[in-house]
């Protein structure tokens, strides 16, 4: 008998999982016999689907990440009698030769681990890792030892066990078992063979203590698989399991597996990974799918993120383009459970993880153009549009669609056409703008906006040059029916919320980037304050706003609006002389900069001082003097006699060494905790880190220096502007060139295609002179038949008459006589006609080939001409001969009996030998008629051909001399740019020695760049 403890009264089964409604898995499919049924494993859920273990996740509304529960027990006080059972069950697993009775010892120390999981955990691990590798034949109890080894390690409890305690102690017993486990290698090399097994009772467990493994000790259990042989490879065979709890469980997994590991990224992409995830995730329904659609984009996010390795293979793969069914939610809108909402939330951050600044240009660059082409921009525009969308999707659609299309002119050109489905329809961007400055709205959303906003103008020209144009005055509606961007931008820059002052400033600024021209333009723009008064520019507007301060009553920080006002300033003077020389026209702009740079303010007004020193240097650096009050000289002394330079530099330092700076600089998208903290925007901080050393420079610089400093500037503009003019001067032969010589290859091609049809059409002649060769040696044997039968018919003749001797065969030979004579002129009529045709035929012929061939061509004509002419004379030897035979017959009828009666049989013959005459004639006359006919369109083609062909030559000789030319001048131009090169490399060394810093040829090289992207862009504009 069995000892009490190790039965089954004694150690009940535990009680079936109970899972919240909230956080029930989907069951999988157990292909399990009824034997396996009955074993004392968990039970299965009604239909005879087992549960996963995914009970201690609670689902968040909004695509937050599964928790564990915080709630968790200490492990109970033991006594004696318990710690007793315990050592007699491990005596028993370690010393019983009965499998059965091992079995049934495993099973009751598997009932007491959740209970008593620190006494299990020390004394049975060691006899529950013999039991793995002795009784493996047993799949039984090898599932029973993983179920106990999992309760030991693993930190799920059930709902019902769980009991208030530090959750961190209990952290820290999971982590000292798994270590223990795990400091012998061969047991997780033993494991990864046990999850090889197709048992349900073996595998399943198996995955869930793994998964327990690397929840406690993530990376030494991830180095001992990936030097295990096939050990990931193993692991992906979990997703092809026709049982979903164990694929489930195998997505789980993996996730834990790929967390912040390259290399099993890497080897997991390559096992097909991606192929596996999105059938499933298809299987399930897509975004209107369970849990496991979420499991498996978190696994997709963990081997996309910042691997440019499986980026690259994801997009080869045309994965991008099973995305797209993703995003087709439908028409209606009202039912988003908030499965859907989380799953939808993680399909937007996988694209944007495709798509994210911080991925390489090129990757990000063609992941934006497949999106683009295999319309998944498309589908993310019209959930971007549609009505009844949650806030939270909507806000990350809109920074999906934002990274999708920044920097990438197809798809921000495709953004500016999207219109909105209102009546009248109205451009997208107009519509999200409109959310960006209404104070109602959540303030994620309008960051959201704003960060789309400044996507689509990034890098992007045409798009800067539409927004600015609806603030011009030749453009604006006057009727006022339509609303454009630049009012909704000015009306927010003006209005008394303080949020909506900052954004509007942002992305106007935005919307000057880069743009010289574009500030200039804006120069323009003409504001009417109110009735009655005179329309004052929009510079005056933000400066007179800027020095009114704390006079306007304002929602929200007030120091927030003065700080958008002095980024857009910053960065509409920045490097625009014309707008300097603008803003210092007004008299009461300098005071004001200086009197807010010399006050003592608090922390909060630092910021203001700063950007008020940035700015002031901005009128110092990009002077051009053209102002006699405001020169360069005047403002250094003006702010040595009222700040001090050294108390200028340390004002200006306020800017970069502020907390919120350094938040900003971090990354393209505005994301703040609240709107208090939304002062900097991305970009200004590029502007801010190249202007600041620049203008620390400047103000110590003497005039002296200044004027060096200016007349070097000159000096190198124009060295600059010469070099620009032969670049593109060059830049425009190169273009020249190249399309003269696709216009060689061009006349090439058709040259050669020409001269094939010449080919053809010389072959096709001489078959057509063939042809007419066998039909002359055809007509001259029909002649030779003819007079052979005629001379037949002659004697017949004779014989006939000698017998009938009738008057009547007189008069039929006199009319016969006389139709052979009419026969006859006509065919001596038509070799006259054949005679000049054959002379045409030959010279056509002659054309095409040499002389000499055209001098044996002549011969041969004469020749026939010979043989016709013979042939003649034999006919009119012939016709004699029958008009003396006609004589005879006279003779003889006059001597012949009347009584005698006519032949038939001869008058027969008469008829039959006229008719064939006939026939022979007409055929000969029709071909004779064809052959002219063939030889003028032959002889047409032929022409064509040739002027074809010599016009062809003529273009070729004109198009290499052109080539020519433009390589020698070309060379000029190259000799003439080393010269100037040389020149200005010696005057940099002169500038160098001066102690003037010169910018380097990269930087040159660059501002060229630019230069031609801003010249291409005005083109494509015109």
């Amino acid at each position: 008998m069995h000892l009490g403890v190790g039965s089954e009264a004694a150690c009940p089964a535990p009680a079936p999982l109970r899972v919240p409604p909230a956080a029930a898995l989907r069951p999988g499919r157990a292909e399990q016999s009824r034997a396996e049924q009955s074993r004392a494993r968990p039970g299965p859920a009604p239909g005879g689907f087992y549960l996963s273990c995914r009970t201690h996740f609670s689902q968040k509304p909004f695509g937050g990440p599964r928790m564990e529960a915080p709630v968790i027990h200490r492990p109970p006080k033991v006594s004696p009698r318990s710690s007793a059972k315990i050592q007699k069950l491990c005596d028993r697993v370690a010393s019983s030769t009965l499998l059965d009775d091992r079995r049934d010892a495993v099973r009751a120390l598997k009932s007491l681990s959740k209970k008593y999981r620190l006494e299990v955990g020390i004394q049975a691990m060691e006899h529950l890792v013999r039991v793995l590798q002795t009784d493996r034949s047993d799949s039984e109890i090898i599932g029973y030892a993983l179920d106990t080894l999992y309760n030991v390690i693993s930190n799920d409890l059930e709902e019902e066990e769980q009991e208030e305690n530090s959750p961190k102690q209990v952290d820290d017993l999971g982590s000292q078992f798994t270590e223990i486990f795990i400091k012998q290698q061969e047991n997780v090399t033993l494991l990864l063979t046990l999850v090889e097994e197709f048992d349900f009772h073996v595998r399943w467990p198996g995955v869930k203590l793994l998964t327990s493994l690397l929840k406690q000790q993530g990376p030494q259990v991830q180095q001992i698989i990936l030097v295990s042989p096939m050990g990931v490879s193993r692991l992906m065979d979990l997703l092809a399991d026709s049982r979903e709890v164990i694929r489930n469980d195998g997505v789980l997994l993996l996730q834990q597996l790929t967390k912040s590991n390259a290399a099993i990224q890497k080897i997991v992409a390559f096992e097909n990974a991606f192929e596996r995830l999105l059938d499933i995730i298809t299987e399930e329904g897509n975004s209107d799918g369970g849990i496991v659609v979420e499991d498996c984009l978190i696994l997709l996010q963990n081997l996309l993120k910042n691997n440019n390795s499986n980026q690259n293979f994801f997009k080869e793969g045309s994965y991008i383009q099973r995305m797209k069914p993703w995003f087709e939610v439908g028409d209606d809108n009202c039912g988003w459970s908030a499965q859907k909402v989380t799953n939808l939330h993680l399909m937007l951050q996988l694209v944007r993880v495709l798509v994210s600044p911080t991925n390489p240009p090129g990757a990000t660059s063609s992941c934006q153009k497949a999106m683009f082409h295999c319309g998944l921009l498309q589908q993310l525009c019209t959930i971007l549009m549609a009505t009844g969308v949650p806030a939270d999707i909507l806000t990350e659609t809109i920074n999906t669609v934002s990274e999708v299309i920044r920097g990438c002119q197809m798809n921000q050109d495709y953004f500016a056409s999207v219109n909105a489905p209102s009546n009248p329809p109205r451009p997208a961007i107009v519509v999200l703008l409109m959310s960006m400055v209404n104070e109602r709205q959540p303030f994620v959303l309008r960051c959201a906006v704003l960060y789309c906003f400044q996507c689509f103008l990034y890098k992007n020209q045409k798009g800067q040059g539409e927004i600015v144009s609806t603030l011009l005055p030749s453009t604006i509606d006057a009727t006022g029916n339509s609303v454009s961007a630049g009012q909704l931008l000015c009306g927010g820059l003006f209005s008394t919320d303080s949020l909506s002052n900052w954004c509007a400033a942002v992305a106007l600024a935005h919307a000057l980037q880069e743009n010289a021209t574009l500030k200039e333009q804006l120069l323009r723009v003409q504001l009417a304050t109110s009735i009655g008064n005179p329309p004052v520019s929009l510079l005056q507007q933000c400066t007179n706003i800027l020095s009114q301060g704390d006079k306007i009553d304002r929602r929200g920080s007030k120091v927030q609006t003065r700080v958008g006002l002095l980024m857009l300033l910053c960065t509409w003077l920045s490097n625009c002389s014309i707008a300097v020389t603008h803003f210092l026209h007004n008299p009461a702009n300098i005071p004001f900069l200086t009197g807010q740079i010399a006050e003592n303010l608090g922390e909060e007004e630092q910021l203001v001082q700063g950007l008020c020193a940035l700015l002031l240097g901005i009128s110092i650096y990009y002077n051009d003097n053209s102002l006699e009050n405001y020169r360069k000289e005047k403002l250094k002394q003006l702010i040595e006699k009222r700040i001090g330079r050294e108390n200028f530099i340390e004002k200006l330092g306020f800017i970069s060494k502020h907390e919120l700076y350094s938040r900003a600089a971090q990354k393209p998208q505005p994301s703040f905790s609240s709107p208090d903290h939304m002062m900097f925007d991305h970009e200004f901080t590029k502007l801010v880190k190249e202007l600041e050393g620049v203008i620390s420079k400047a103000i110590y610089k003497s005039s002296e220096e200044d004027k060096k400093e200016e007349e070097v500037k000159k000096t190198l503009e124009q060295h600059d502007n010469i070099v620009t003019h032969y670049k593109k001067v060059i830049r425009e032969q190169d273009q020249e060139l190249e399309e003269l010589k696709q216009q060689v290859n061009t006349l090439k091609s058709q040259n050669e295609q020409l001269q094939t049809t010449v080919t053809q059409q010389v072959s096709q002649i001489q078959q057509h002179k063939d042809q007419y060769n066998l039909l002359k040696v055809q007509l001259g044997k029909d002649n030779q038949h003819h007079n052979s039968h005629s001379d037949t018919v002659q004697m017949n003749g004779i014989q006939v008459e000698e017998v009938s001797k009738l008057k009547e065969e007189l008069e039929e030979w006199k009319n016969k006589h006389e139709l052979l004579q009419g026969q006859l002129r006509e065919k001596d009529s038509l070799i006259e006609k054949l005679k000049p045709l054959q002379l045409e035929t030959g010279t056509e012929q002659s054309s095409q080939t040499s002389k000499s061939s055209g001098l044996e061509h002549n011969n041969e004509l004469q020749k026939e001409l010979e043989m016709l002419r013979t042939q003649i004379q034999l006919q009119s030897a012939e016709i004699s001969k029958l008009q003396a035979e006609n004589q005879k017959l006279q003779v003889m009828n006059t001597s012949a009996d009347p009584a005698l009666g006519d032949s038939s049989a001869t008058a027969a013959k008469n008829l039959e030998l006229e008719g064939r005459l006939v026939q022979e004639v007409k055929e000969l006359k029709s071909e004779v008629k064809a052959l002219s006919e063939e030889k003028a369109s032959l002889k047409q083609h032929l022409d064509s051909s040739n002027s074809t062909v010599a016009i062809l030559q003529d273009e070729k000789s004109k198009l290499q001399q052109e080539v020519a030319e433009s390589k020698k001048e070309q060379d000029d131009l190259l000799v003439l740019l080393a010269d100037q090169d040389q020149k200005l490399s010696a005057l940099k060394n002169k500038l160098k020695d001066l102690g003037v810093p010169v910018e380097d040829e990269d930087d040159i090289e660059s501002g060229d760049q630019a230069d031609e992207d801003e010249d291409g862009d005005e083109e494509e504009q015109d």
